[in-house]
Formats: structure tokens, C-alpha cells, sequence
């Protein structure tokens, strides 16, 4: 039986389910590959030993960009091993997110896959890698050697951070997040114990395992002993064949991916009226990182015949509260679920009281999963409140059944398929454009993503001829901006509104007059 008080590091936990269940699957691929615990655990343990003689060892900082492949989670696993801290990179990042990261977090490796869906991967990092950065395309496979000469494990328990992350906030450069392994276990033991997952369900990664889901996800994996079909990209109609044809009884990601089905699936019935359900053995659905409308709740459990658990996460936390298979329908499809085990959430008022049952406030929150801190200390500063509660920057109320419902956020971010956008990174580059005087940007509700980006600008001379949004996104991507931040709508004025002593913008306007 698992015994989370007993499991303080990654490696620890890879060595125990590879005993518990030795000879099981751990991993399926979209090709027919499939992997076992213990096959994942020898493989990682090779890894290992081919990156220490490169010269990674205890507390070598490592960078990586690679895809969702097997591969990635075994040389994560490696690294762990070896206890290197890891800092996993969007494969999706270019320049501007991937040169700030790779300078601020001083990596001394970087692993990338060479050339990936077209982008040359190793040719931007080597440009942007300072002196005496170690590049490794690893696109023809990782590096192995024989592993009896590995030192021991680090030792557990002592909470020096193994993890760090990015993310986008209220300013334009990203927030280094610093993670232990044991605060990721505790975050993939409330993820394992609110789905009540076992060893014969089969679930799924098509989502960027270089996001805080990743890790998470596959410490749920090996809490509970089940299975995963790992795709690098997340192709509606390519997913919902591999996990037919591996029996998925689990998949999602985000409110993205939920619409993605419901639409594939509806394609699905067109095409073949009798084939009946587009992935039969499914019974969840499951994600977060983004708002889920009850509407595409209904719509899509209706569709699929499965149910929808939705929770709520982020890189600084990355487990907080879960829908379970066991609550009702309103309960899943207006709540992000309860507080997931050693989670404490407190709803607390502008002056800092707590506010009651059914009380609207910023949502903050205690527990053993909670990020140790940023790399800036002026930013973990503002963070925290005196009695070391997080402030999420979220708002939301406790329900009396304990289910968290979330209103709205303090932060200007947009989340776009449950990635946060920072609206001041895209406004500093708008104002750059030469016919733009001044920029707003927004994020808008979307079936799709969640959320869509919305430039708001004004022009800088009202008679040339107006903007438009290809030119604006081409300015953006000349500037390096990546490509999930890119506006989806341009709106042009002839002034922002404004208010409030500071006269600030104000973006509520802005979202009630362009919101559909």
C-alpha cells in the first residue's frame, strides 16, 4: 500500500511502484510502443548514468524543450536520479520566453529534440545559450551508459528545490517557480486520491509534459498504478483512435481539450451513424487550468457518455481543488470540486478577514504542495501574507457542501488551453508597432480555448490606412513573441476608456462591450 509520509523524492516513487508492479504498463505510445514500471525505472537508470559521464550530477541545472514522448518522462526521471535541478521549457516557447528562462534560471545543459514540427530547436538555443551552456540534441535518442556506477540517491526529505518552472503573470517576464520533488508528490497525491484511479484504468497525456500538469500527472500514475498512452501532439481524431484502440478510460487536459472531443466526436456519429461512441471505454474526462461553462459540461458529458471531473491548479500550486467521480452533476459542472487532500483554501476579504461560507474574495491557500517560492524574492515577498498563506490573485467563495467556486481574477492574465498569458507582454510589444498609439489586450470567453486574445489599440493617425490583424500578428512574431500568444481579434478605437483616480484603463468596459 502507498504510503505518502514514507516517499519524499521522485526516484523514491519510481522504485516503488516498479516493485509493486513490476511487469505492468506504464506507457503506450501512438506507434504500438509500450513500456513497463520497472522498464521505465531500468531505462531512467541508464539515462542517468549516460548524463553523469556528460557531467550532470547532484544539483546541475538543466534545462530542457522537449515533446511529450516517453522519452521526455524517462529523462525527467533520469535527472531526478541523479538530483539535477530540472527546468522544463513549452516546447512551444521561442526567443523572447526561452532566452529569459534559460539565462534567469543559469542553466548549465540544455536537453532539446533538434528539429521538431518544423522549428529548429537546437539552432535557436545555441544562439540564445551563454558561454559555456551545454546544448544536447537529443532527437536520435538519449545518452546511456551502464548504471553501476551511479552514486547513491540524494537523500529525501531535506526540500531543496529539484523544479523549476515559468510562468506568465501580471508582468511581462516570466516568474521562475520553485518546486521540491516532495511538494510535486503531494500535488500528484491529491490529483490520485480525488479521480480514485486504479491500476485498471488506462489514461492519457496529450498535453505539453513540460507544464506543472506533467509531472503531476505521472506522480498520480505512480501513486495509483495505472497506465498512460503518451502523444507528442494532440490531434483530435489521431487521439480518439489511439485510445480506442488502447481502451482510454481517461483523458482531457483542459476545457480545450473537452470541446475538442465533443466537436470530433459529433464528426465521429456524422461519418459512421452506427459506430456508436467515439471512445467506448471512456468513464472521465478530466483537466482544469481554464473556466469550464456548464453548458460544455452538459453538451459534452451528454456527447461522450462519460463524466467531466474539473479541477483547479496552477505552476505555483500545481493541485488545489478536484471534482471526484462521486459528486453530482451541479456539483462538477459549477465548482472546480473540494479543496484535494493537505490543500487548505481560505476565501479572504480586501482588509484580510476570512469571509464566510458563500463570500466572495481572493482566494489563498496553505499545504504541503505549495511552491517553496520564486527565484526573485521580492516577488515570493508579495506573494505570501503574514501568516504564509499564497494569495492566488484568484477570486471565488467556499460552497457550505466545502466546493470551491472561482469568479473571476485579480491578475490580468488570460488562459488560452490552460496557459497563462501575461496582457502587458503583448501590450509592450503593441506599442512598438509604429502605427500604434496605445493597446489593450483582453482575453475574451471562447468555446475553444477558453479564452481568445484580443488586441484593443488605438492608431496613431486615424487617416492611414487602418491596421490589420495579419500585419499586427506579423509585427508580434518579428519580435518573437510565441505563437499561443498572438492575438485572435483586433479591435480598433479612437480612444480606451478610462477611469479611477490613476486613469487607468479600464479592460472590464473593454470585455462587456467585445464579449459575444
Amino acid at each position: 500500500m502507498f504510503e505518502p509520509a514514507r516517499i519524499h523524492t521522485l526516484w523514491e516513487l519510481v522504485e516503488y511502484r516498479a516493485r509493486v508492479s513490476c511487469g505492468r504498463p506504464m506507457f503506450f505510445d501512438g506507434d504500438g510502443r509500450s513500456v513497463t514500471f520497472d522498464g521505465v525505472r531500468d531505462e531512467a537508470l541508464r539515462v542517468a548514468a549516460g548524463f553523469r559521464e556528460l557531467g550532470i550530477g547532484a544539483g546541475t541545472r538543466v534545462a530542457w524543450q522537449l515533446p511529450t514522448r516517453i522519452g521526455t518522462v524517462v529523462a525527467s526521471l533520469a535527472l531526478a536520479r541523479l538530483g539535477a535541478v530540472q527546468t522544463p521549457v513549452i516546447p512551444l516557447h521561442r526567443e523572447r520566453e526561452v532566452g529569459f528562462i534559460l539565462a534567469e534560471s543559469a542553466a548549465e545543459f540544455v536537453l532539446v529534440p533538434g528539429v521538431w514540427r518544423g522549428f529548429d530547436h537546437t539552432a535557436m538555443v545555441r544562439k540564445l545559450a551563454g558561454d559555456g551552456v551545454r546544448v544536447l540534441p537529443i532527437g536520435d535518442g538519449l545518452p546511456t551508459a551502464d548504471p553501476a556506477g551511479l552514486p547513491a540517491a540524494a537523500p529525501a526529505g531535506d526540500g531543496a528545490t529539484t523544479w523549476i518552472y515559468y510562468t506568465s503573470g501580471t508582468t511581462s517576464d516570466p516568474k521562475g517557480v520553485e518546486h521540491s520533488d516532495a511538494g510535486l508528490i503531494a500535488g500528484g497525491v491529491g490529483l490520485a486520491t480525488a479521480l480514485g484511479m486504479s491500476a485498471d484504468d488506462i489514461g492519457s497525456i496529450a498535453f505539453p509534459y513540460a507544464h506543472i500538469a506533467g509531472p503531476d500527472y505521472v506522480i498520480a500514475m505512480l501513486v495509483s498504478g495505472f497506465p498512460a498512452v503518451v502523444l507528442d501532439t494532440f490531434e483530435p481524431g489521431r487521439a480518439a483512435a489511439v485510445y480506442r484502440r488502447r481502451g482510454v478510460t481517461m483523458a482531457g487536459g483542459s476545457t480545450a481539450f473537452y470541446q475538442a472531443f465533443l466537436d470530433e466526436s459529433r464528426r465521429y456519429r456524422r461519418q459512421l451513424p452506427h459506430a456508436g461512441r467515439l471512445i467506448p471505454s471512456l468513464r472521465l474526462l478530466s483537466g482544469g487550468g481554464a473556466p469550464m461553462p456548464p453548458e460544455l459540461y452538459a453538451a459534452a458529458g451528454r456527447e461522450l457518455g462519460c463524466a467531466i471531473v474539473h479541477g483547479y491548479g496552477m505552476t505555483e500550486c500545481p493541485m488545489i481543488a478536484m471534482g471526484t467521480p462521486y459528486d453530482s452533476d451541479e456539483q462538477l459542472s459549477r465548482t472546480v470540486g473540494k479543496p484535494v487532500v493537505g490543500a487548505q483554501v481560505r476565501i479572504v476579504r480586501p482588509d484580510g478577514s476570512t469571509a464566510g461560507t458563500g463570500e466572495t474574495g481572493e482566494v489563498t491557500l496553505k499545504g504541503p504542495m505549495l511552491f517553496r517560492g520564486y527565484t526573485d524574492p521580492a516577488l515570493t515577498a508579495e506573494a505570501f501574507t503574514a501568516d504564509g498563506s499564497f494569495r492566488t490573485g484568484d477570486l471565488g467563495l467556499l460552497r457550505p457542501d466545502g466546493h470551491l467556486v472561482l469568479t473571476g481574477r485579480l491578475k490580468d492574465i488570460i488562459i488560452r488551453k490552460g496557459e497563462n498569458i501575461s496582457a502587458q507582454e503583448i501590450e509592450d510589444l503593441l506599442h512598438t508597432h509604429p502605427a500604434v498609439a496605445e493597446a489593450a489586450v483582453i482575453g475574451l470567453p471562447d468555446r475553444e480555448r477558453g479564452e481568445r486574445v484580443c488586441a484593443v489599440v488605438t492608431p496613431a493617425d486615424p487617416a492611414a490606412p487602418p491596421l490589420t490583424l495579419a500585419g499586427l500578428t506579423a509585427h508580434l512574431r518579428a519580435a518573437g513573441l510565441m505563437t499561443q500568444k498572438l492575438p485572435e481579434q483586433l479591435e480598433t478605437v479612437g480612444a480606451l476608456p478610462r477611469g479611477g483616480p490613476l486613469n487607468k484603463v479600464l479592460k472590464t468596459v473593454l470585455r462587456e462591450r467585445y464579449t459575444e
